[in-house]
Parts: structure tokens; sequence; C-alpha cells
């Protein structure tokens, strides 16, 4: 029995239980809680009623409309999630001290990037360091950011710049991004473009929510073009073939045109002239992770594969 102050709790609170917690105070919902933790909802629902049982509080008000936390619900959560984190430390801090790293990372990306770099560099890299596995997931970097902080990934490859005090943050490269017109524009075939012709230039990028939504239009306020409200693509192919379909012209990642255009016939892909176009990304963790330093070789590890896979495409950063 563990007593604190008026009240003894006869039954010590799991690790589970308060994962479970944390994941139905997150989703808002049982059945997506369930879903997301790949268990069955009677199973949530009945852990998270012996935690209430337990802790003698509700944790949750129920209705028809959802779940949320109660009063004390959202009092407890905080300190569920340094609970969590905390034993997570301790875990990656006994696999550090064991010299295997043979626990699972949770790495984040945004969506623009993932699916362009890491097929380049996951196979070195895992070469590298067999035990070292990485568990993915793709969102936009304000939400990576968030998940950082509240340990819901391990490592993050965010825009740069980063100025968080609890973030560590290890540029990685530069990227250039592309300006890419249709074929029949009067500018295809021109690999250097003139900054004074995109003056006007009816521009398409992705829908707001995303990161590079707001890097094109910093572009257009730069050189006068127009951003297109109307016509926003939901990914970057969708992008490329709203640009092939003659709605716009576009910027596109460097990476993604080194990926998927092979032979962009109907498509032109050009540089702008003496105005280089580029964003930064770096490795991001959180400053009082307990593998920090292992993060700090994996970013350098990262650079270096980058640039022997990508160096003709993309800038590291020294």
């Amino acid at each position: 029995m563990l007593k604190t102050g008026n009240l003894s709790i006869t039954r010590i609170p799991t690790l589970r239980q308060l994962q479970y917690f944390v994941a139905v105070a997150e989703a808002n919902h049982f059945r997506k809680a369930a879903e997301e933790l790949g268990v069955s909802q009677p199973a949530l629902t009945t852990q998270i009623a012996a935690l209430e049982e337990s802790l003698q509080i509700p944790l949750f008000e129920r209705s028809r409309s959802g779940t949320r936390l109660s009063p004390e619900g959202r009092e407890l959560l905080v300190h569920a999630r340094d609970v969590l984190l905390g034993m997570q430390g301790f875990l990656e801090r006994t696999a550090v001290l064991a010299g295997g790293h043979q626990i699972t990372y949770k790495l984040g990306v945004p969506p623009t990037l993932g699916p362009y770099l890491l097929p380049n560099v996951l196979p070195d890299l895992h070469r590298q360091f067999q035990q070292l596995k990485l568990y993915v997931r793709e969102a936009p970097p304000r939400t990576l950011q968030r998940g950082l902080h509240e340990g819901e990934y391990d490592l993050a490859i965010l825009p740069l710049p980063q100025s968080s005090m609890e973030l560590a943050v290890e540029p990685l490269f530069n990227e250039p991004l592309k300006f890419v017109v249709p074929a029949d524009h009067p500018l295809a075939d021109q690999q250097r473009v003139a900054p004074e012709d995109l003056h006007g230039e009816r521009v398409l990028t992705l829908e707001e929510h995303h990161h590079f939504h707001h890097e094109v239009l910093e572009i257009c306020l730069r050189f006068g073009a127009d951003i297109q409200r109307d016509y926003e693509g939901t990914s970057l192919d969708t992008l490329r073939q709203m640009v092939v379909m003659g709605l716009g012209v576009a910027f596109l990642p460097g990476l993604y045109v080194h990926s998927e255009l092979h032979n962009p016939e109907a498509l032109s892909v050009a540089e702008i002239r003496e105005e280089p176009i580029t964003r930064g990304h770096a490795l991001v963790w959180r400053a009082t992770a307990p593998s920090r330093q292992h993060y700090r070789e994996l970013a350098e590890h990262l650079k270096q594969i980058i640039r022997k896979r990508l160096g003709s495409v993309v800038a590291v950063i020294d």
C-alpha cells in the first residue's frame, strides 16, 4: 500500500495503464486510442477503469459525443507523461551503457521530405548500425516539434531554423527548391530563370497546414509572384500533376525532383538565376535525452551518408 497525505493507494498504477491513459487523453476517444495502441477497446476500457479505481478519482468524462479529460485527469496528464518519459530515458540509458542501442527510436519526418530522403540513407545506416531500429512516422513539422516535447518522438528531422531551448539541433543539409513549369509555358526549357521573370506568375503550392506552403509563400513575396489559394495540392505528386495540367507553376523540393522526375517530359525544371532558393533540415531531439550523445553520432553518420549518396543534389552542412 502506498500512502501519500490522506490518500491510500492499494494498487500501484502500471506503466501500461499510464500509457493507455495518455493515449485516450490525446485521442479523446476510446476506440481511436485502442486502434492507435493496437489493443481491443474492452481491454483498454478495463485498464482505464482499473487505473481510476486504484487512484480513487475519475480521469475522464464520458458522453455520447465522446470522451474528455476530467479536471483531475487534466491535472495528472502532465505527470503521467513525465513518468513515461522517465522510464523511456531509463531504458535508453540502459541500452547506452550496454553498448547495444537495441531499443527502437521513434523518428518523425515531414511528408515533403521523408519519402525522398530516407530510402537513400536508411540502408547504409542499417548496415553501420544493425541493432539500431527506427520507427518512422510522417507529420507536419509543427506536430513533430510538439511530439518531441511530449515524448511522442525521440528524434525528428525538422526545417531550419529551430529556436527552442529545450531541443538540441544538429543541422544536416540544405536542399534546393526547383522551379517547375508545364512544357508549353514561355519559360519552359530554360535551365536558369531570371528572378524578375517570376513577377506575376501564378504559383501553386500545398495546403496551408503544410510547412512547405509557408516556405513557398515567402518565395512568392520575395519575387512578386502570386500564390494560388484556389488550387492547393494535398501532396507533392498532386502538385506536380496540377502543373502538368496547366493550372500554374510551382516550386518542388530538390530531393523530390531527384527521386520522382527522371524523365519530366510534361514539365520543365529550372533554377532561379543568381538567387539560390534552399531550405535547411536538421536532426532534432530533446536536449535532456539520455541518448543525446548517440543522437549526435547518428547525425554525423547521416551527414556522411547524405554526402555520399546525395551530394550532387543537396549541400551537407558541416
